[in-house]
């Protein structure tokens, strides 16, 4: 099989919450889309082991906001590489709740779902929506996928619908937590002491030689 061939089916990137007993959580999505228009209704596909994916499971309730090109890139990192369970990851974003939804601010728009079905596979549950409310927040172009990696140079979690393992880079350093690799000019080019990783925020002493 040439899995070169699934790059070439369009995706976004978005924001999937929901509650844990009053407490917001969520994960970065990547594969949602409208299902029908009326009644209007989103899918979404979610990990199994995303501390998410129970919340939503638990609650019936789940929110998608679509990130813009012009997003933060180190909110996708917080969003994606590390789990609600422990973290806190809406201690440092912005957000409101809005229908009835814990929403981040830096999103192009939102939509506030009630789950009617849901399909399990092996890894990934999909998640059937009706949607209850949505807004737009603000004038940005959708960040596609391919933006993502192109542009921001991002990494797919291990988790994600999306993820192939990629071949192990040399000459170059690697973000432990995200895998984002520091493009020097010279193989082995010295990080700079204040060097953070733009995606996920981590520090230089999370970077290691490939």
């Amino acid at each position: 099989m040439n899995k070169t061939a699934f790059y070439n089916l369009s995706y976004g990137v978005y924001v999937c919450t929901s509650w844990d007993e009053g407490r917001p959580v969520g994960c970065v999505a990547n594969s949602a889309m409208q299902i029908t228009s009326s009644p209007a209704t989103i899918a979404v596909s979610l990990n199994h082991g995303n501390y998410t994916n129970k919340c939503v499971s638990d609650t019936g309730r789940f929110a998608i906001a679509v990130l813009g090109e012009n997003v933060d890139p180190k909110l996708i990192g917080r969003f994606g590489f590390a789990s609600s369970k422990d973290t806190d990851k809406f201690a440092e974003t912005p957000y409101a709740v809005r229908g009835k939804m814990p929403v981040i601010d830096d999103c192009v728009c939102w939509f506030s779902c009630k789950v009617i079905d849901k399909m399990e596979t092996a890894t990934h549950t999909v998640f059937l929506g009706e949607v209850l409310d949505a807004d737009v927040l603000r004038k940005d172009a959708p960040m596609t996928y391919a933006y993502y990696h192109k542009v921001l140079k991002g990494k797919t979690a291990a988790n994600a619908p999306t993820y192939q393992a990629e071949e192990k880079s040399a000459g170059k350093y690697v973000c432990k937590i995200c895998k984002y690799e520091y493009d020097g000019e010279t193989p082995f080019e010295e990080l700079p002491d204040d060097w953070t990783c733009p995606i996920c925020g981590a520090p230089k002493s999370q970077f290691e030689k490939k």
